[in-house]
C-alpha cells in the first residue's frame, strides 16, 4: 500500500515528471550547454553527450528510487535522497569505468550536486506541507487512529458532513455499516476520495503490523518474494566477501584492543535462532568481561541498560556497532543477511515463542546484522517491548523489497553515528 502522504493533492510527488524535467534542465542541460560552448573538438562533444545521457539516466533512477522508498515510514522525507543519489550516480561511475568510456568528470560532479540539492530542497518544501487531513468515520475500532500525531483528524458524524478538504477517509471496513453509510462510502470512492481500512493507515504511518493474525504480503502470500530472496542472498555473499577484505585491518586492530582491554577470548560466540528456525552460532567481538555470564540462561542472554558486565572498550564497540563486524563470517556461511530481523539467543527465542503468538514467523527470512526494528526501536528486553519490536519485524517481512533494505542501510549509518538503541 502506498504511503498516504503520497496521495496528498498538489504534493510534489503528484508531479514526479515535473521534478525530473526540472533536474534534467538545470542539472544537465545548463552545465552541458556551458561546457559545450567552451569546446571545439568533436570528440570532446561526443564524450560530453555520453556523460549527459548517463547523468539523465542516473537522475531518473535516483528519483524513482526515492519515490519507491517514500512508501515506508520512519524517516524524514529529505533523507531518502542521500542513499538514492549516491547509489544511482555510483552505479553510473562504475559502468563508465568498467566500459572504459570517456566521460566528463565536470558534468557528473555538477549534475550530481545540482540534482541532489534540487531534489533535497524540493522534498523539504513538500515535507513542510505534508501534514495530512484525514476524515474518520467513527465505526468499530476506527477511533483508534485518533491517537496518532502529525495528522489533522476530522470525525465525520453524519453522511452530509463535508469532506472536500480531507486527503482521504478512514474507517473500520470490517464493521457492517448501515445502508445509508454504505452508499456514502461508495460515493466517496466514486468521487475520487480514497477510503482506507484503519489498520492499513496505522501500518503506513507507524511502520508496524499489528499482531492479531498473520498478514499476507502484497503478493497474497505468507512467504516473501522468492526471487528477491535469492538475489539478495547472492549479493549478501558478494558484499560480505568484499567487506571482509576491506575491514580486515580494522578487525585486526579491534581484536588487539579487545585482548588488551580485558582477559578472555576475542570473539563472543552464542547459539541463536536463525533462518527457518535452524540454530546457528553467531560471532561478535567480545564486549563483556569473561566469566560474567549469569546462571540463568535467559537472564544471561539479556543485556540491560548500563550493564555492569560490559567492558570499557565493549561499550564503544556496542555504540558504534563495530562489535557486529565478525558476523560477516555468518553471512559468508549463509546463516545471516546484512538486513533482516535480528537473531535472538535460543533461550530468549524459546521464551518469546511461549508468550507471543506467531513469533516463529519472523524466521521466514534470514536474520540480519541490522533490521527495521533496530533502526526504529533499538535494543529491547521485556516481553511487551519484544511484542512491539515484532510488529516492526512483521512489517519488514510483509514489505520485503530492495527499497526497504536500502532505507534500513541508510538509517543504520545514522544509528552508527548516533549510537541510538545501543545497550
Amino acid at each position: 500500500m502506498r504511503n498516504p502522504i503520497m496521495t496528498r493533492p498538489g504534493g510534489i510527488w503528484t508531479t514526479v515528471s515535473g521534478l525530473i524535467l526540472a533536474n534534467i534542465f538545470f542539472a544537465v542541460g545548463v552545465p552541458y550547454a556551458i561546457r559545450a560552448a567552451l569546446l571545439d573538438v568533436p570528440a570532446d562533444i561526443r564524450m560530453l553527450t555520453i556523460t549527459a545521457l548517463g547523468t539523465v539516466a542516473a537522475i531518473c533512477v535516483a528519483i524513482w528510487m526515492v519515490r519507491s522508498m517514500i512508501t515506508y515510514p520512519g524517516a524524514e522525507l529529505s533523507s531518502y535522497t542521500i542513499p538514492a543519489f549516491f547509489l544511482s550516480f555510483g552505479t553510473l561511475l562504475l559502468f563508465l569505468i568498467l566500459t572504459r568510456l570517456e566521460y566528463s568528470r565536470f558534468l557528473i560532479i555538477i549534475s550530481f550536486v545540482i540534482s541532489f540539492v534540487w531534489t533535497h530542497f524540493s522534498l523539504i518544501r513538500a515535507q513542510e506541507k505534508r501534514k495530512l487531513s484525514i476524515g474518520v468515520l467513527p465505526f468499530g475500532n476506527a477511533r483508534d487512529v485518533l491517537s496518532l500525531d502529525k495528522v489533522n483528524w476530522f470525525v465525520i458524524e453524519n453522511t452530509n458532513d463535508p469532506v472536500l478538504n480531507c486527503d482521504l477517509v478512514v474507517t473500520d471496513l470490517r464493521v457492517n455499516l448501515t445502508d445509508e453509510w454504505d452508499r456514502q462510502v461508495s460515493d466517496y470512492a466514486l468521487s475520487g476520495i480514497r477510503v482506507l481500512h484503519y489498520k492499513h493507515l496505522v501500518e503506513s504511518l507507524t511502520g508496524q503490523v499489528q499482531l492479531e493474525h498473520l498478514y499476507e504480503n502484497s503478493a497474497g502470500s505468507l512467504s516473501p518474494q522468492p526471487v528477491y530472496m535469492k538475489i539478495k542472498h547472492f549479493f549478501d555473499w558478494v558484499a560480505a566477501a568484499m567487506a571482509a577484505i576491506v575491514v580486515l585491518p580494522l578487525m585486526i586492530v579491534v581484536a588487539a584492543v579487545v585482548a588488551l582491554d580485558s582477559r578472555g577470548p576475542i570473539l563472543f560466540r552464542q547459539e541463536r535462532m536463525g533462518y527457518r528456525g535452524e540454530v546457528f552460532r553467531v560471532f561478535k567481538f567480545r564486549t563483556m568481561r569473561h566469566g560474567s555470564a549469569l546462571a540463568d540462561a535467559r537472564n544471561s542472554a539479556m543485556t540491560q541498560s548500563d550493564d555492569a558486565r560490559i567492558t570499557r572498550v565493549g561499550r564503544f564497540l556496542r555504540t558504534s556497532r563495530i562489535d557486529e563486524l565478525p558476523q560477516i563470517i555468518n553471512i559468508l556461511r549463509g546463516e545471516m543477511s546484512w538486513i533482516g530481523p535480528r537473531p535472538e539467543a535460543v533461550a530468549l527465542s524459546q521464551w518469546y515463542e511461549q508468550d507471543i503468538a506467531f513469533y516463529r514467523y519472523r524466521h521466514i527470512v534470514r536474520p540480519g546484522i541490522s533490521g527495521w526494528a533496530q533502526v526504529n526501536q533499538g535494543h529491547v528486553t521485556n516481553v511487551e517491548d519484544v511484542r512491539n519490536k515484532l510488529n516492526y519485524d512483521f512489517y519488514y517481512i510483509k514489505n520485503y523489497s530492495p527499497w526497504i533494505d536500502m532505507l534500513i542501510v541508510f538509517k543504520t549509518l545514522v544509528t552508527m553515528a548516533t549510537g541510538y538503541g545501543a545497550k
